[in-house]
C-alpha cells in the first residue's frame, strides 16, 4: 500500500504543460490559456501577477487542467503567475503579454537565421549580432516529431532572441516579429512548428486524411513512403495536437513546394486544414486569420507544375475566410534556380506581416495586397493603340506599376503557343498595355508563369504583380 502512494504521488506532482514556461508570451487583452498536470480531480489555482486574481480548474480524470487568465494590454513588464494545488507551488517567471502567433510549414518556415548547409539567409550577420532583443522577440519551437498517435505534450523552452539564441529562430517567423514588434512597439511571441518536407496532408488529422484515396494512412504503406517527411497526419499529432488551443492571434504558414503536381487537390485540402485548426482553437466563427507564403520558384520540373500549385495557393486564399497570402516571384536570385530555400527570407517575412498591420491592427495605410491581373482583351481599335495590342486589367493597383521598361517574367503568345517574352509595356493606372511584334494576333498572357520564371512588377507599393496566365478575350 505505501508504494501504490508513493506511485500515485509521483504521478501527481503538479506540472505545467508547454508552451507554459518561463519566458512564456501571452496574448494581450484576452483570455489566455495557462495550463498544466496535477492529481486528477485536483483543484489547481492560478494566480497572474498583473491582477493578483485567483482563477481555479479541477484537474480533469487525466491530469490535465486549464484555465483562461484575463490579460492586460501588451507591455515589455515582466510578470510572474503563481500556480497551486494543495501544498504544492510553481512560478511562472518573465511572462510577458504581447501578441502571439502561429508559425508552421515545411522547411521555409522552419530555416532559421543561420540557414542550412549550403542554404544562407540574406542579412543573417546583421542579425546575429544585433542588439539583444530578449523582452521584444520570443520563439517557442515545438520539437520536429512524428507521432501515429496524437500527443498531448511537447517539450520545448520559450527563446529571447539574442546572439545567443537568434540563429536557431526561424528567419521568417523572426522577420514576421521584428515587423511587427518595430511598428507595434509590444512584445510578439511565435510558436513555431514546422517540418522540412512535409505535405499539407501531413498537418491534417488521420481521420480527414482516410477520405483520401491517394494518401495511404496504415502505418505499412505510411512506412513504405519514399520520405519519412511525406508521412501523412503525423506532424498534426505530433506537432499541433499538443499545443492547440495556446491563445494567439492568428497563422502563418509556408509549404506547398511537396504538394508540387498534386494542384489539383491541395486548394480544397489547405482550405480543411484551416478549417480544423480554427476550431482546434474554438474559433468558430473563423476569425483567427491565416496568413500564406507563395512557393519560391524553383526548378519543380519541365511544366507548368510550380505556377499550378500557387495558383492553387492563391484560390485557397481567397475562398477561405480571413485568408491571405505573400507573393514571392520576385525574391530569387538567377542561381537560385536549384536552390530550394531562397536566401532573401526578410521580405516574406515582412510582407506577412504587412498583411497582419493592415488586416489585424487596423494600420490601413500598410499597403498588403499585391495587384493581379483579373482580365486581358484586345484593344479596342485607335490611333493611338498599335494593331495587336492587349489590354490588362489590373486589381489593387490604382496607382500603376514601377516600370515600363526592362520588364521581365511577362510572356505572350499567338495560336501556335510559342511564347515570345515582353520587355516593354504601357501603364495607365489600372491598366497595363501589351504588345509584341512577334505575335499580331495574341491569344495568351501570362507572367512570372513557370517553377522558375521571376518577375519584376510591382505596384507602386512595392508590392508584386501576382503570377497569371490569362487567355486573351
Amino acid at each position: 500500500m505505501a508504494a501504490l502512494l508513493v506511485s500515485v504521488s509521483a504521478f501527481a506532482k503538479l506540472e505545467l504543460r508547454q508552451p507554459c514556461s518561463d519566458g512564456m508570451v501571452l496574448q494581450q487583452q484576452t483570455s489566455a490559456v495557462v495550463w498544466g498536470k496535477a492529481d486528477p480531480g485536483r483543484r489547481v489555482t492560478v494566480v497572474p501577477s498583473w491582477d493578483r486574481r485567483k482563477y481555479a480548474a479541477q484537474a480533469d480524470e487525466d491530469g490535465f487542467w486549464q484555465v483562461s487568465v484575463q490579460t492586460p494590454a501588451a507591455s515589455y513588464t515582466p510578470y510572474t503567475i503563481a500556480v497551486s494545488s494543495g501544498r504544492e507551488r510553481l512560478v511562472i517567471r518573465d511572462v510577458l503579454v504581447g501578441e502571439v502567433w502561429f508559425a508552421s510549414g515545411q522547411s521555409n518556415m522552419e530555416m532559421p537565421i543561420r540557414g542550412f548547409g549550403g542554404c544562407p539567409v540574406e542579412g543573417a550577420a546583421d542579425v546575429i549580432t544585433a542588439a539583444p532583443m530578449r523582452d521584444r522577440i520570443r520563439m517557442f519551437k515545438v520539437p520536429r516529431a512524428r507521432s501515429y498517435e496524437p500527443l498531448a505534450e511537447v517539450d520545448g523552452e520559450w527563446w529571447r532572441a539574442d546572439a545567443t539564441t537568434v540563429s536557431e529562430m526561424s528567419a521568417t517567423g523572426y522577420f514576421f516579429a521584428r515587423k511587427l514588434n518595430e511598428t507595434l512597439d509590444v512584445p510578439v511571441g511565435i510558436l513555431f512548428s514546422a517540418y522540412g518536407g512535409s505535405k499539407v496532408e501531413s498537418w491534417l488529422p488521420r481521420e480527414i486524411v482516410e477520405t483520401y484515396p491517394d494518401i495511404p494512412t496504415d502505418s505499412a504503406s505510411v512506412e513504405a513512403l519514399p520520405y519519412e517527411y511525406y508521412s501523412p497526419y503525423m506532424m498534426y499529432n505530433a506537432m499541433v495536437v499538443p499545443v492547440k488551443g495556446y491563445t494567439i492571434k492568428g497563422f502563418i504558414w509556408y509549404q506547398g513546394c511537396s504538394n508540387v503536381g498534386a494542384d489539383a487537390t491541395y486548394s480544397e485540402r489547405l482550405q480543411k486544414m484551416v478549417s480544423v485548426w480554427r476550431a482546434d482553437w474554438g474559433d468558430t466563427d473563423a476569425r483567427l486569420p491565416f496568413y500564406q507564403v507563395e512557393i519560391a520558384p524553383y526548378r519543380y520540373g519541365d511544366g507548368p507544375e510550380g505556377a499550378l500549385l500557387r495558383r492553387a495557393q492563391h484560390d485557397a486564399a481567397k475562398r477561405m475566410p480571413n485568408g491571405g497570402i505573400a507573393v514571392t516571384n520576385d525574391l530569387v536570385y538567377p542561381y537560385e534556380i536549384d536552390q530550394i530555400h531562397p536566401a532573401r527570407k526578410r521580405e516574406v517575412g515582412e510582407r506577412l506581416a504587412y498583411l497582419a498591420l493592415h488586416r489585424d491592427y487596423g494600420l490601413d495605410r500598410v499597403a498588403c495586397k499585391s495587384p493581379e491581373a483579373v482580365r486581358a482583351f484586345r484593344a479596342p481599335a485607335s490611333p493611338m493603340i498599335k494593331s495587336g495590342s492587349v489590354f490588362v486589367e489590373l486589381a489593387d493597383c490604382q496607382d500603376g506599376l514601377d516600370r515600363s521598361t526592362h520588364i521581365e517574367g511577362l510572356e505572350i503568345a499567338g495560336a501556335d503557343g510559342v511564347m515570345y517574352p515582353v520587355r516593354e509595356a504601357r501603364v495607365f493606372g489600372n491598366i497595363l498595355v501589351v504588345r509584341s511584334d512577334s505575335v499580331p494576333e495574341p491569344r495568351v498572357l501570362r507572367y512570372g508563369w513557370g517553377c522558375f520564371t521571376p518577375g519584376n512588377l510591382h505596384a507602386v507599393s512595392g508590392l508584386p504583380l501576382v503570377p497569371f496566365e490569362l487567355v486573351i478575350e
